[in-house]
């Protein structure tokens, strides 16, 4: 059997990393081509090296030159233009785990190629939703060049075997509630970067785990279930299960539900994603059923986590708003990780910038520059609303995803 080559994105970051361990686990199955990072050139460089990777691409053009010192056999790429280079050379599977929307060009730049991607960059799909599943199609379908890493997504996806799509009734992900469930809002006013940063149950890049304390991550997540599986917002859910086994569910139309659970490991859904649509004879951990434990699920607490609404309320009206709504929330996060506002502040900004943007005049993005044009709107935009004055006064007439979005 011919080993699958993979080029790697975000090579430095958790998904990258544990990536590379399935390649250890499965040299026969996997060569890695190419790897992609920020500016952690003494990783990538030590990788390259392992794996002989015949190329890297390092954004920050600094750190490319180290690599090209410490690694002179390496093509080495730089800037962001040299990951986009990178994403687009012949292979048979590109792993996008950059973070943030810095992501969407390498992806598009993948499909362009025709080489399926495994996405674990869900900002892709946020930012840049129409021109990715466009770019998706025209490689050879949604569901063969997208694969999910996310683990509620590559849980939909299997569960979805279990039945035709016509008897699909809901999509069901779960959110572990983050280190806040159960707190209300008053109570939320005076955490700190590091209490936000105490998952309960997952270790993740530090956005991430503030996405999801606030629950962005989980609004972020819808978008992309919707995008992945083109199902309408009305047939998308969202439940709280601490315990983080139970990854989503699909409810078919005569209500049996099918169900993914595993232990809150990466290794696996990454795995899954790099050898879809087979499976791999190796757990990297599995779920001892002779233990007692229990499995429990309650509604989202929407009222004081904010940010599922709001994510909802981009979502459902597609073209521009999603793109709005993300660069918001990343400069949201940044400022609240440098001490410049609260945590409950992230939602405020957010919704503030959401409320502020014209996506009817903007319409549907036409190209990678009108996606970037919002991003950068946007941006400024939540900038301007960072100030003291702005960020407390709250207010406004709230957008309520439910009641106010339209269905697609």
């Amino acid at each position: 059997m011919n080993r699958r080559r993979v080029v790697l994105l975000g090579a430095s970051g958790s998904i990258g990393t544990q990536a590379l361990e399935v390649v250890r686990a499965h040299p026969d199955r996997f060569e890695v081509i190419g790897l992609a990072a920020g500016s952690d050139h003494a990783t990538v460089t030590a990788q390259a090296r392992e794996f002989g990777v015949p190329t890297v691409a390092m954004a920050d053009p600094a750190a490319a030159a180290a690599v090209r010192d410490a690694a002179p056999g390496v093509d080495v790429l730089d800037g962001p233009g040299g990951v986009e280079e990178l994403a687009g050379m012949d292979a048979d599977l590109v792993l996008n785990g950059i973070t943030g929307a810095v992501g969407l060009a390498p992806t598009l730049a993948a499909l362009r190629q025709g080489t399926p991607v495994a996405l674990a960059n869900k900002e892709s799909l946020i930012v840049g939703g129409d021109l990715v599943v466009v770019a998706a199609e025209a490689a050879g379908g949604r569901e063969s060049h997208l694969i999910p890493v996310d683990s509620e997504h590559s849980a939909l996806a299997q569960c979805l075997r279990g039945g035709r799509r016509d008897e699909v009734g809901r999509l069901v992900l779960t959110a572990s509630g983050g280190p806040f469930r159960g707190r209300s809002a008053v109570e939320l006013g005076a955490v700190t970067v590091e209490d936000a940063l105490a998952h309960p149950t997952w270790a993740m890049g530090p956005v991430v785990t503030c996405n999801s304390a606030t629950l962005m991550n989980k609004g972020l997540e819808l978008i992309e279930a919707h995008e992945l599986f083109d199902v309408p917002w009305d047939r998308l859910d969202v439940v709280v299960h601490p315990q983080s086994v139970v990854h989503s569910m699909v409810e078919f139309v005569d209500g049996s539900t099918i169900a993914q659970l595993s232990p809150p490991d990466m290794r696996l859904p990454i795995q899954l994603a790099m050898s879809w649509p087979d499976r791999l004879p190796h757990a990297f951990v599995a779920c001892d059923w002779t233990q007692v434990a229990q499995l429990t699920f309650e509604p989202v607490d929407r009222t004081t986590f904010r940010a599922l609404d709001l994510a909802e309320f981009a979502g459902r009206r597609r073209g521009t708003w999603p793109a709005v709504l993300n660069a918001a929330n990343e400069v949201a996060v940044e400022q609240f990780f440098a001490g410049r506002i609260g945590f409950l502040d992230i939602a405020e900004v957010v919704e503030r910038t959401l409320m502020a943007w014209d996506g009817e005049a903007a319409g549907n993005p036409r190209d990678l520059a009108d996606v970037l044009a919002a991003d950068a709107w946007a941006r400024r935009h939540a900038a301007a609303a960072l100030t003291a004055s702005n960020v407390s006064a709250g207010g406004g007439d709230r957008p309520n995803a439910r009641t106010t979005g339209e269905s697609a």
